[in-house]
């Protein structure tokens, strides 16, 4: 072979190699999409978006999660088919502070990078997004839920509500159904003191919003009329002061 001749195929067989190049790489390239799921410990509302510091394209997430609750499945998020140390995840996230008497605090917003810790099962499951009781975050990727014997976590289960945001929630309930009872007692002592009145405001509202309801009716000065509303007032505080008795046995 004349040098010539070498010299052609030695250019050849480099550029066949550097065209060959980007066909390697993406043969070698081995992410696998997962779904993003993120999990809530703490008792603060919680909203998270994950990126991948090496490749800001590789992102997801973006939902709220409530005190000690979960989310839904979210799409999507690439992590390496095979497991190594140094994998890892930045967690842009924001919480609201509980309010501190009656106080709405502000949000207050942070970001972290995690790294991933191996796999269950060695192969790349959903990666969960987790915010401990105390705020700290973290990520896990396995198929298996935080309730599966075989979930990798320290922290096993679901959230459970601490019994200061529990009894938070029951008050809130309680509050909105002593609302209906003040309300409808309000409503009986007008119709008692006031009847020419609460009768005429309670018709110009239904002859508003839900006219059929008094299509049988000569108007607010119908007997009949004024003895349906104080049997409706009647009843609804009935119920909502069952609701209330309910609520209170099961206050926790």
């Amino acid at each position: 072979m004349s040098f010539r001749t070498g010299l052609i195929v030695n250019v050849r067989t480099a550029l066949a190699a550097v065209l060959l190049l980007p066909l390697l790489s993406a043969c070698a390239k081995t992410d696998v999409p997962v779904s993003i799921h993120g999990v809530n410990y703490s008792g603060e509302i919680f909203r998270y978006f994950i990126v991948d510091p090496n490749d800001k394209k590789n992102n997801g997430g973006g939902e709220t999660i409530d005190p000690y609750g979960a989310g839904g499945t979210m799409c999507c998020f690439s992590l390496p088919e095979k497991w190594r140390p140094g994998i890892k995840v930045q967690i842009n996230a924001t919480h609201r502070q509980r309010k501190q008497a009656g106080v709405r605090m502000p949000e207050v917003s942070e970001t972290q990078i995690v790294e991933v810790p191996a796999y269950a099962n060695g192969k790349p499951g959903e990666l969960w997004v987790l915010r401990g009781e105390n705020g700290e975050l973290s990520v896990i990727s396995s198929d298996y839920q935080p309730d599966h014997v075989k979930w990798p976590g320290k922290i096993k289960g679901w959230p459970v509500p601490s019994l200061e945001y529990q009894r938070e929630r029951w008050q809130v309930y309680m509050d909105h159904e002593q609302m209906y009872v003040d309300f409808y007692e309000k409503m009986l002592a007008e119709l008692r003191d006031t009847p020419e009145k609460r009768a005429k405001d309670a018709w110009e509202y239904a002859k508003k919003n839900d006219p059929k309801s008094i299509s049988s009716y000569s108007g607010p000065e119908d007997a009949r009329y004024r003895e349906v509303l104080k049997i409706h007032y009647m009843s609804s505080l009935a119920d909502s002061k069952k609701k209330v008795a309910q609520l209170q046995k099961e206050r926790p």
